[in-house]
């Protein structure tokens, strides 16, 4: 028994208590990601914003999971209960899923494993199944439209997000989350990270982020003026809070990996003192609230888009960007003598 417990219980256990301390480290942090987001949105507008519950309206997120969690949930006579139910539960585990591999600070990461982007990449394809099992188990044609359109939007701009992680692999010639990181040590601090040599990469990065996860000016998905509020229309009380958990855990998702692939992770910006007694996981949370809060601007400052825009931009314009960046990318660290 002790050595069962030795080989594989004490590491087992190990792991549990990771991810329960990761899960609700980053429940609490996409908590006031949520308040930011609608403090920012406030403050274009010249409002306050939550102000009400708690100091600063600071509560304010707390007081929408009790008022969702209390209310009873109502399903409509003609859906699929157990796919109208199980819809949400998948978006919200597959969205908290893809932080198992990445890495909070050096060897702050729970799996520490070597095909981490691919790991990375495989859950986000997933994620759209949520969406689609949601619209069509609703029996109704808003949500199903709004199913289609978010199904076609993300696969779309998830051929440009492939081309974009692969030229930062080019450079950093590795697949794992950390070593990544650790290519973009260099003497110059945030000269020698990602985003400057790939700077149109980062912009593409960026844009397709927000078209993979549904924001603003790309949500159309849930266009209110259009298809009342999309696939998640017929949703209330728990399963509604799920779908919202789900999609601010994917945009959480795409910051941190902007920030690792483009923005040097847990490294200072500075290579002195005293940026580097800071600790590296203050530095990661600072740069992932510096890519939400750009983010948060973009919805608050830019029209949404028509659907034939949204497809022509992801088609026409980042996939043959994007391709012709990989080709470039390739050809300069071959002929320069930089490949990794």
């Amino acid at each position: 028994m002790a050595e069962i417990w030795t080989n594989y219980g004490f590491p087992l256990a190990i792991i549990v208590a990771q991810s329960l301390g990761l899960m609700i480290a980053l429940l609490l942090v996409v908590a006031y990601l949520l308040l930011a987001d609608r403090k920012i949105w406030a403050a274009v507008q010249l409002r306050r914003g939550p102000n009400v519950v708690g100091a600063f309206g600071l509560l304010q997120s707390f007081a929408d999971l009790l008022k969702f969690v209390l209310k009873e949930p109502v399903i409509p006579a003609g859906a699929d209960k157990t796919v109208f139910l199980m819809a949400p539960i998948v978006t919200a585990v597959l969205a908290l899923s893809a932080w198992a591999v990445i890495p909070l600070s050096d060897g702050w990461v729970v799996a520490d494993i070597n095909v981490g982007i691919l790991y990375i990449f495989a859950i986000s394809s997933l994620g759209v199944y949520g969406v689609i099992m949601g619209g069509w188990a609703s029996n109704s044609k808003y949500p199903f439209l709004g199913a289609l359109r978010s199904a076609a939007q993300m696969v779309s701009y998830e051929v440009s997000i492939g081309f974009v992680i692969i030229t930062v692999l080019l450079c950093a010639g590795s697949l794992n989350m950390s070593e990544i990181v650790k290519a973009q040590e260099g003497p110059y601090g945030l000269l020698s990270w990602y985003w400057l040599p790939l700077f149109p990469m980062f912009v593409i990065f960026f844009v397709s982020a927000l078209a993979e996860t549904n924001r603003p000016p790309f949500d159309l998905p849930e266009a209110e003026s259009e298809l009342v509020a999309g696939f998640m229309v017929e949703y209330s009380s728990t399963p509604y809070l799920l779908f919202m958990l789900g999609e601010y855990v994917a945009i959480t998702t795409m910051c941190a990996l902007m920030t690792i692939l483009f923005l040097g992770g847990w490294l200072p910006p500075v290579n002195l003192p005293p940026f580097t007694w800071v600790p590296g996981v203050v530095w990661f949370l600072l740069k992932l609230c510096f890519m939400f809060f750009l983010i948060a601007m973009v919805k608050a400052i830019v029209p949404r888009y028509r659907y034939d825009q949204l497809m022509r931009l992801g088609w026409k314009i980042f996939l043959p960007l994007s391709l012709l960046m990989v080709i470039v990318v390739a050809a300069v660290l071959q002929f320069a003598h930089l490949a990794p």
